[in-house]
């Protein structure tokens, strides 16, 4: 795209400007070659518009009635633009503006430099006015709209005399249709020395947006990144396609159909197999399984990562979450092993929540919050309806409103036909799993909060409630009595979702863990494996701070080293670096040992002997803390 921007500078970049708009205004038309070819299409179209090129701003300084309304109908692209915007101005903004419009140009946002506007002759340069060629005649913001294609306009290019000061750069923002929903602009004083550099970061900026949004509009549909080199997955230069369950292509990004050489046109529709020379059930499979996979094509080897797997979805297929049989009651007590402190836990957690009380789970990343949770759902009487889980850490901060509450067919620009039924409403009747809470933006958890007590849900761009009826289970890595301390977290949101407190041991505090490796090996399907002593005793030993997600990593890599027919896995089937890392971080008997014992002594001091205190602060129960005393001492 940047090559199709020609920049031609003078010795004086007004010169040949000021000659066009004598000539204008003495003969009343636009001579022929003396401007470049995009800009003069742009003048003429503005002559054509009827627009006096000396024009001041106070014809410009209407606004948008209501600019509230204009702001909310956008607000999709507003937030999935703003950490570009941030970005743009910590690299940008010292030395002019960075200004967002819509599809129509109209403004939504202005920053950098705004404090002089005024001195600028700008002051029709705000939220709510619009920059359209037949209201501001050639501008980067509404030539851009007109153009469809990343649009320079140099000091003294602007049809209106009044901007003659200033150079501008704008990027459209494209749907996954390919139609513009926004612009993004990067306007300066005087010459832009560096234009093409300027095009290039605004150009990845709007990629960022594009990718971000993406993912938004089919919610119900497998996303899929890639590209030739795996290092490309994760930025703005990578292929998106969204697939259906039965591997058809929904919609792509400008980057896929450059990498695969097809046009959206001839994309949509297609199947997955006929791009990516895979037959569509198991490349399916593959995709949801998750992590990074390669395929050979005839047009070379794509890499290629599920970042969205759809809703109520299995390996094999669509499953509905109200479809979902009830699990038996004992599932808890599966989980909870030997350790008869936390089957307890979980008997309570059960009761609380058949109660109507909110569960808080709390536990290091990869103690098995969701699966808990996922557990309790299947034990109540709601097992039959749906399991909505949402982590909080994992949405942009600037979607997770929309992703939460939905929003109206027509909210904003770009959004689903039929509008999108938010996670909230999704789980009535069912359980809302509410993952990494302590994570959520502050400006959410007053809605949030909202909702819990009255139990009400406005999507966005909807003016009336709707009532739900959900149960709502809770989880966190973090300290949330510290973040309410730090005034990071509200303390009145922690005080409804904290009914009953439930806290997950970790991997290295469970007495269990043979039991534990039995159960993660049947998971997998090899029930029948069993570990040698010499592998049995590392694993023992080791700290496992990656918990159990990281046990069942372990066991996976194992059992992908076997021979066929093997039944035991040992030390020879682990990859050399899992055995450095294992072997590594093996706990040393002497100095671990002294430096537990030391750091117990110290809470309790800190605490005045107080052992529930002691104990909570270092993040353990008081039976763990006792049992710990004791074999240290021991």
């Amino acid at each position: 795209m940047a090559q199709d921007i020609r920049i031609t500078m003078a010795a004086d970049p007004l010169h040949e400007s000021r000659q066009a708009r004598l000539k204008l205004l003495n003969e009343g038309e636009l001579p022929q070659g003396m401007l470049r070819e995009e800009i003069d299409a742009s003048w003429r179209r503005s002559l054509g518009y009827g627009l006096n090129c000396l024009e001041g701003e106070q014809i410009g300084l209407q606004q948008d009635p209501d600019l509230q309304l204009l702001l909310a109908s956008n607000r999709l692209l507003i937030d999935a633009a703003t950490p570009e915007l941030e970005y743009l101005v910590s690299q940008q903004g010292k030395g002019g503006l960075v200004i967002l419009g819509d599809a129509q140009a109209n403004v939504l946002a202005v920053e950098g430099q705004t404090e002089h506007l005024n001195t600028f002759g700008l002051r029709d340069l705000k939220p709510g006015t619009c920059w359209s060629e037949s209201l501001r005649g050639t501008n980067a913001i509404g030539t851009a709209v007109v153009e469809g294609r990343p649009t320079l306009i140099n000091c003294g290019e602007h049809y209106l005399d009044r901007l003659s000061r200033f150079s501008c750069t704008s990027v459209p923002i494209k749907d996954p249709q390919g139609r513009v929903i926004g612009v993004l602009d990067l306007t300066r004083d005087g010459v832009m020395a560096q234009p093409q550099d300027n095009l290039a970061t605004l150009m990845l900026a709007a990629s960022n947006i594009e990718s971000r949004l993406f993912a938004l509009c089919y919610p119900d549909d497998l996303v899929l990144a890639f590209h030739h080199r795996p290092q490309y997955l994760g930025s703005a230069w990578h292929g998106l396609l969204a697939l259906s369950l039965d591997g058809e292509v929904v919609a792509a990004n400008e980057q896929a159909c450059c990498l695969l050489q097809v046009s959206r046109q001839a994309l949509v529709g297609r199947r997955s197999s006929d791009l990516l020379g895979s037959r569509s059930p198991q490349f399916m499979a593959r995709l949801m399984q998750g992590g990074l996979s390669s395929v050979q094509t005839a047009k070379g080897e794509y890499f290629f990562r599920a970042l969205q797997v759809p809703r109520h979805t299995s390996i094999g297929g669509t499953v509905s979450a109200s479809k979902t049989p009830a699990a038996k009651p004992q599932v808890l007590e599966e989980l909870a092993g030997r350790d008869s402190r936390f089957a307890r836990s979980l008997r309570m957690a059960r009761q609380g929540l058949a109660g109507d009380l909110p569960v808080l789970l709390l536990g290091e990343t990869g103690t098995g919050k969701e699966v808990v949770a996922r557990a309790l759902h299947q034990a109540s009487a709601r097992a039959d309806k749906p399991f909505v889980a949402v982590n909080c850490a994992a949405i942009p901060e600037g979607l997770i409103e929309s992703e939460l509450f939905g929003y109206r067919e027509g909210a904003f620009t770009g959004s689903r036909k039929g509008g999108m039924v938010g996670r909230l409403m999704q789980a009535h009747g069912g359980t809302l799993f509410l993952d990494e809470i302590g994570d959520m933006p502050l400006s959410l958890q007053a809605r949030l909060l909202r909702v819990l007590q009255e139990r009400k849900v406005a999507p966005l761009g909807a003016g009336e409630e709707q009532e739900i009826d959900v149960a709502v289970i809770c989880a966190t890595h973090r300290d949330l009595k510290r973040l309410v301390q730090e005034k990071h977290f509200r303390e009145d949101l922690y005080y409804r979702v904290n009914g009953v407190s439930l806290r997950l041991p970790a991997l290295r505090e469970r007495e269990d863990l043979a039991a534990m490796i039995n159960g993660v090996l049947d998971k997998l399907g090899a029930a029948q494996v069993t570990l040698d002593k010499d592998l049995t005793e590392l694993l023992s030993g080791y700290d496992w701070p990656g918990n159990i997600r990281q046990l069942e990593m372990v066991l996976r890599s194992a059992l992908a080293m076997r021979e066929d027919g093997e039944t035991v896995l040992g030390l020879d089937h682990l990859t050399d670096s899992l055995l450095d890392e294992l072997t590594a971080s093996c706990r040393q008997p002497g100095s671990i040992r002294e430096n537990e014992l030391e750091l117990i002594r110290s809470s309790l001091e800190r605490h005045q002997g107080n052992v529930s205190a002691a104990a909570d602060s270092l993040g353990i129960s008081r039976a763990t803390l006792y049992r710990k005393l004791k074999q240290l001492r021991g």
